[in-house]
C-alpha cells in the first residue's frame, strides 16, 4: 500500500506487476478473467482525483457516481472532498473488493456497486466521474452515449483522459491538463499529459 503519484493524500493497495497478478488470479480461478484494471492507478483517474480534491465545490454536499471505478481512487477523492454520498461502480467483482479495501484504508465510506450501468443515465447521481473511460473504441462507443444521456438530464459529468484518441473533438471540453510522468500501467509509461474533460454537446446522447 502506498501513495498515488498525483494524489499523495490517497493511499491504495496496488499491484507492482498487474500482468503477473492477472496470471496468478486466472491460475487460481481456473478460468479466464478480465484484466485487473483495479490494481493500477490509471492516469485518467489520477488526474480526475486531483481535480476533484483541488475543486471540492464540484462534489461537496452532492451525490456522486464514480463509473468504472477500478481501484476506487476517484470515489475516495470525492468522499474526501465532501460529497454527501459516493457510489463506486464497476463490472468486476474483484474491483468491488479493491474499492472497499481502499476506501476503508483511507477512512472513507463508499457504496460499492457491481453492475454495467452504461445503458442508463446515471440515475439520481448529481455528479458523474469517470477516469480513463475512453480506453479503446469499444468502450468509448458505450461510454459516450451514457455521458450524453447523463448530461442531458442535468448531471455534472467529468472525465479523465490521457489522450488515447477516443475523445471526440468538439464534443468534450478540456477543463485542465496536467503534466506528469510515469503514470499508470506500463503501456502508459510514455504518457506525460492527462486532461480532465466535460461534455459540451447534446450530440453525445444516443
Amino acid at each position: 500500500m502506498g501513495p498515488v503519484p498525483m494524489v499523495p493524500e490517497i493511499h491504495l493497495f496496488l499491484a507492482e506487476d498487474s500482468v503477473l497478478l492477472w496470471a496468478r488470479l486466472e491460475a487460481e480461478a481456473g478460468v479466464s478473467l478480465s484484466a485487473p484494471y483495479w490494481a493500477t492507478a490509471w492516469p485518467g483517474g489520477q488526474a480526475l482525483a486531483r481535480y476533484v480534491l483541488d475543486n471540492p465545490e464540484l462534489v461537496a454536499g452532492r451525490t456522486v457516481l464514480d463509473l468504472a471505478s477500478g481501484s476506487g481512487l476517484v470515489a475516495i477523492a470525492a468522499a474526501m472532498a465532501g460529497a454527501a454520498e459516493v457510489t463506486a461502480n464497476d463490472t468486476d467483482g474483484y474491483a468491488i473488493a479493491a474499492i472497499q479495501a481502499n476506501a476503508n484504508a483511507n477512512g472513507e465510506r463508499i457504496i460499492a456497486l457491481v453492475d454495467d450501468l452504461t445503458d442508463g443515465d446515471g440515475g439520481d447521481a448529481e455528479v458523474i466521474l469517470a477516469g480513463d473511460c475512453l480506453y479503446n473504441a469499444d468502450i468509448a462507443s458505450k461510454m459516450l452515449p451514457f455521458v450524453g444521456r447523463a448530461m442531458n438530464r442535468g448531471a455534472t459529468v467529468l472525465l479523465g483522459d490521457p489522450g488515447r484518441g477516443y475523445a471526440p473533438p468538439g464534443l468534450l471540453r478540456t477543463l485542465t491538463t496536467y503534466q506528469a510522468s510515469a503514470l499508470g500501467a506500463a503501456e502508459d509509461g510514455q504518457r506525460h499529459e492527462v486532461s480532465v474533460l466535460t461534455p459540451v454537446a447534446v450530440a453525445l446522447a444516443g
